[in-house]
């Protein structure tokens, strides 16, 4: 499901920026910055970048509101926080392409920072629906973060993705609960073996 969410968020920013720049090509990618040997991810030159960077459950119940109400069927939706970064791969001459992506991004999800069946009809059936908030992350944690991720730093933005997982689609089917035995049922009226015909 987080595949499906982020690949989603990618294809949206890509409808939206073709749109807007008369372009069929994808300027908005799901992958990492680096390869497993720390040279640079392929293709990923004058790209935006979208990447996940932690994962965590949240539990506030009172954020969902949903839960409570009914909408849901089957078992207890799942609420995740995914963390993703944007980060604007355009170096050079043309490093005030990162500055317009970004503001484009942030722009677009200010205005529409929900996403859900009702806007977004190829969303994975899985998922109710996608709440996006730009996550503020002071200087320092920034720095962590890219140290982490290799050292050089790229204009970016992080978002916190709330995600909200029906929880019952996985299921295939119910078991009947299991009970004592009716003893009339197993037993003839005298209390013996009950005779087969």
């Amino acid at each position: 499901m987080i595949d499906r969410a982020i690949t989603q968020i990618a294809a949206q920013l890509n409808e939206y920026l073709g749109g807007l720049l008369g372009t069929s090509e994808d300027i908005v990618l799901v992958s990492n910055l680096l390869g497993p040997d720390g040279s640079a991810a392929p293709h990923v030159n004058n790209r935006i970048i979208l990447f996940l960077t932690s994962i965590e459950k949240d539990v506030v119940s009172q954020r969902a509101p949903e839960a409570k109400s009914g909408a849901f069927s089957g078992s207890q939706p799942l609420f995740l926080n995914i963390y993703m970064m944007a980060a604007a791969n355009f170096t050079g001459a043309n490093y005030p392409e990162s500055l317009k992506f970004l503001s484009l991004i942030i722009s677009y999800f200010h205005r529409q920072p929900v996403i859900d069946h009702a806007n977004s009809p190829g969303l994975d059936e899985r998922i109710h629906k996608l709440v996006l908030d730009i996550e503020n992350t002071p200087p320092q944690a920034m720095s962590n973060i890219w140290g982490v991720l290799g050292g050089r730093y790229l204009p970016s933005v992080l978002y916190r993705v709330r995600m909200v997982a029906l929880g019952g689609s996985d299921i295939q089917g119910r078991v009947a609960r299991i009970t004592a035995p009716d003893a009339t049922a197993s037993h003839g009226a005298g209390g013996g073996r009950e005779r087969l015909p």
